[in-house]
């Protein structure tokens, strides 16, 4: 059976909370039967989504406020 995880990507400063984040990735990775197959990135979240949506200003495509910004990249 194929195996979910949530790992922590990167670590960085955000100037809109000011403090650091975590970007965290949904990891999928196979099952055991298929072992040659690569993992695979579902999805991105930020580790401070909520205090992000709860202030006045767009933060970042993350938190679903503003598609403009990646802070990814």
């Amino acid at each position: 059976m194929a195996k979910k995880v949530w790992q922590v990507e990167k670590t960085k400063y955000c100037e809109h909370v000011q403090e650091d984040i975590d970007i965290e990735t949904e990891v999928v990775y196979p099952a055991d039967f298929l072992p040659e197959q690569a993992p695979r990135i579902l999805a991105r979240r930020c580790s401070k989504a909520l205090e992000c949506n709860s202030m006045e200003h767009p933060a970042c495509s993350l938190c679903g406020t503003n598609p403009d910004l990646d802070p990814v990249e």
